[in-house]
């Protein structure tokens, strides 16, 4: 269909009845548009034929701004960002499925069909879809809002972040005659696996934290609060099931997806049908073979009986209904595909290739990353695209490429090399050892988000309010472009920050006023020197008392500090020389940040001479507190137990140290014990 654009002195003659006729027209068009490459993915315009349509209506609409109607194309991304989202109640209750991964009991299942239904049932058989699960619910056929599946009887509502998805109907297509007066239809919510490694590559490459798998990245991407963040992602919605239906009768599930495809949804396929278990074995065991195929997750495939009266007479219990049954896929293990790698800028600039999979079981976790530590490990072990891998977790928690699984004959990709520049500043990139550097340490985006956290943490500068979300607001809206800017910013624009009101602006811009006067070795530890902890801050600030004694000091007067091995003297000797990180601290104290000195002796000395190693997670002290409170009462923390060890003290999830601390006869400390050793006079509260 061609249709006339009209022009801009067109549009100014236009009377309203006119532009409505136009209006009508090219939504219906760019609808079929829509619907041709969404939900058939066959598109037949070029996107700049597209492009030409949409601005069409949207110069229209703006012309005749009473023309505007909440199903119009326009319309998908709309609306300002919210605080929360309200509740709401389903239609009907959104019940989970039964489950099985045993074909022994997916036999008995059809069994109990057969004995209730008095012959053998009619199933139809579709692809578990791994996604989001939503309800949609229009009302004389425009979307009247769409929830979060959440506890089966009330969800979230979503609807503006559902309004951008391109493949969720804004409007149901077909004659009015054919259009229920009301339908509430629940489907997934997905996002496909090509554009999830994309996704995570992004995030990686930012410095942020990368997605578990596909249905975690549709669940977050739904639930967001600012729409357009929502509308960046590339989901897709197909829709499956008919919760409520006014105005249009229907007898079998089959006809019920017909009907879904042609008011404009996108339904599940491959459908199958099937009365005996055998015919069941044959679509489940094809579905897995294509399982790699299709683009999207699928973890199984869904039962369910096709005859609507047959569905009402077998009810449902009150978590599941009783006429479906999930027959699930055994889940990967552990051996998988690397799909792409990206380098990852932590920091203090070290750049970690990071290994993106097809999501893997490994210990009961969906893994869809792995570090691949640095460029000289990926080179020694030969690690490219398209590899099969093994992975495990390392200590249980990181996980990490154990080794390739060969595959003889397979052709394999290019080796992997590293950037010659940084991914998120575009700095030359330095190499030292098997290290790969970005230098910008004061320009680098990717660099100075984590730097924010870390800066802000109560160990550095204890800026309460700055976790990583906002951290990634500041530097993303472009208000903090370098640490300094931090303390130029006041009540104002901080409001501006998404999720921040006048209350909040106001309480950080306080946190950051009052961070300005801070101790040395606080300041030491914010600054995130390379090898810099908590401890060889506190010698350093003890041993130069000031910021400008401790910038001019030599090698070997940093040498000389209690604690400070040659390696590390080095690398802080040449952190303060280089002109970059010098420059960034000079904006630090031009922006009024002040470093006090450190107050020297006036504490006790019950703990001289004794060694101290922490592991696992303490719930009275950040672990910079709890050295901090050794080091009060002149007692020496390190990070190896070793026979010089005197105490290791364990919190929850200990690692590998307390084993070795029970071979070496080390006293063990839980942290109980620990607060008893402390006294009170080493002990000021924490969290």
């Amino acid at each position: 269909m061609s249709i006339e654009i009209p022009t801009a002195g067109d549009i100014r003659t236009m009377s309203e009845r006119e532009a409505a006729k136009v209006i009508e027209t090219l939504r219906g068009e760019i609808g079929r548009h829509d619907y041709l490459y969404y939900v058939l993915d066959r598109p037949e315009i070029s996107d700049a034929e597209y492009d030409r349509l949409y601005d069409a209506l949207v110069r229209l609409e703006r012309a005749f701004p009473k023309l505007v109607t909440p199903d119009s194309p326009t319309q998908r991304v709309a609306g300002t960002v919210l605080e929360s989202f309200p509740t709401v109640e389903h239609t009907a209750p959104m019940l989970s499925l039964e489950s099985t991964r045993d074909r022994a009991a997916v036999g008995r299942f059809i069994d109990r069909l057969r004995r209730e239904l008095g012959g053998a049932p009619r199933l139809i058989l579709e692809p578990k879809l791994d996604g989001a699960s939503v309800e949609l619910v229009y009302e004389g056929g425009v979307l009247a809002r769409g929830a979060t599946r959440g506890d089966g009887r009330r969800g979230e509502e979503i609807t503006a972040n559902l309004r951008t998805i391109g493949s969720v109907p804004l409007r149901l297509r077909g004659e009015e005659r054919d259009r229920p007066r009301v339908l509430a239809v629940r489907g997934e919510v997905m996002m496909g696996q090509a554009e999830f490694v994309e996704l995570n590559r992004k995030l990686v490459e930012r410095g942020g934290e990368p997605f578990a798998n596909p249905r975690n990245a549709a669940a977050g991407s739904l639930r967001q609060l600012d729409p357009r963040v929502t509308a960046e992602r590339p989901l897709v919605f197909v829709a499956y099931e008919v919760m409520r239906l006014e105005g249009v009768r229907v007898e079998r599930d089959e006809e019920v997806l017909e009907r879904l495809q042609g008011w404009g949804f996108r339904v599940p396929e491959p459908v199958g049908f099937a009365s005996e278990l055998a015919d069941v074995v044959v679509y489940h065991e094809d579905l897995a073979g294509r399982r790699e195929e299709l683009g999207y997750e699928i973890d199984g495939v869904v039962l369910k009986v096709d005859r609507l009266v047959d569905r009402e007479r077998l009810g449902a219990t009150t978590r599941h209904p009783r006429w479906a049954l999930a027959y699930k896929f055994e889940p990967r293990r552990e051996v998988t595909r690397i799909v792409e790698i990206v380098v990852q800028v932590g920091r203090t600039g070290v750049l970690t290739p990071v290994a993106l999979l097809e999501p893997v079981d490994v210990g009961g976790v969906q893994v869809a990353r792995a570090t691949l530590h640095n460029a000289a490990e990926i080179e020694r072990r030969d690690l490219r695209v398209g590899d099969v891998v093994r992975i495990q977790r390392a200590g249980d928690v990181i996980p990490e490429v154990a080794e390739r699984v060969a595959a003889p004959g397979a052709r394999r990709g290019p080796r992997f090399r590293m950037p010659a520049r940084c991914p998120a500043c575009d700095a030359p990139l330095e190499r030292r050892g098997p290290l790969t550097f970005c230098p910008n340490r004061f320009g680098c985006p990717a660099q100075l988000r984590e730097q924010l956290v870390h800066f802000a943490s109560r160990e550095a500068l204890d800026i309460g309010g700055i976790g990583e979300k906002t951290a990634a607001a500041l530097v993303e809206s472009g208000l903090v472009r370098r640490l300094d800017d931090l303390f130029r910013l006041g009540r104002e624009e901080l409001e501006s920050l998404p999720h921040f009101g006048a209350r909040s602006a106001g309480k950080l811009a306080a946190n950051i006023e009052r961070a300005r006067r801070v101790p040395l070795r606080n300041f030491l530890i914010g600054l995130s020197i390379p090898g810099v902890g908590a401890a060889a801050a506190r010698a350093l600030a003890r041993e130069f008392r000031t910021l400008a004694a401790l910038r001019e000091a030599s090698f070997e007067e940093i040498r000389k500090t209690p604690g400070i091995g040659p390696v590390l003297a080095r690398g802080i000797r040449e952190f303060f020389q280089d002109p970059r990180h010098a420059e960034g601290i000079d904006r630090l104290l031009e922006a009024g940040v002040e470093p006090l000195p450190d107050s020297a002796g006036g504490g006790s000395s019950r703990l001289a001479g004794q060694t101290f190693v922490f592991s696992g997670r303490l719930e009275g002290f950040t672990r910079g507190e709890a050295e901090e409170a050794v080091a009060a009462l002149g007692g020496r923390t390190t990070s190896d137990v070793s026979r010089s060890t005197d105490f290791l003290v364990v919190g929850s999830e200990p690692g590998g140290k307390l084993e070795k601390a029970r071979r070496l006869g080390v006293r063990i400390l839980h942290e109980a014990e620990f607060v008893e050793l402390l006294g009170k006079d080493g002990w000021r509260g924490g969290r």
